[in-house]
């Protein structure tokens, strides 16, 4: 059975960084796309970031240039850095892998494993 597990995420303030990690287990996603999506309180599920097989990355304008993601293939296992957090960073964070590589990685239906979640929380 195909697993996501998601980590690392908590309450910190304005400014400070957080480092989520997800784990996949059941199969290995070298050859996948793995991302990390996020949902507000009422607000919809949005894309923040990607990594296709090669090690191409994607980014949400409202996270260039803070946010960094990275993969472990030997761990099976995708990153999330998260620098100079802001209140409008509080959400739900979604790691996501695809079933093989896929042209648009940024639209969550080209996912087709996910994670529970992990909660960060940056007060305002």
């Amino acid at each position: 059975q195909v697993q996501l597990v998601e980590s690392g995420g908590g309450l910190v303030q304005a400014g400070g960084s957080l480092r989520l990690s997800c784990a996949a287990s059941g199969r290995t996603f070298v050859g996948s796309g793995l991302g990390w999506f996020r949902q507000a309180p009422g607000k919809e599920r949005e894309f923040v970031a990607a990594i296709n097989p090669r090690q191409f990355f994607y980014y949400a304008d409202s996270v260039k240039g803070r946010f960094t993601i990275s993969r472990d293939n030997a761990k099976n296992t995708v990153y999330l850095q998260m620098n100079s957090l802001k209140p409008e960073d509080t959400a739900i964070y979604y790691c996501a892998a695809s079933n093989g590589p896929r042209g648009y990685y940024s639209d969550s239906s080209q996912y087709t494993y996910w994670g529970q979640g992990t909660t960060v929380t940056v007060p305002g």
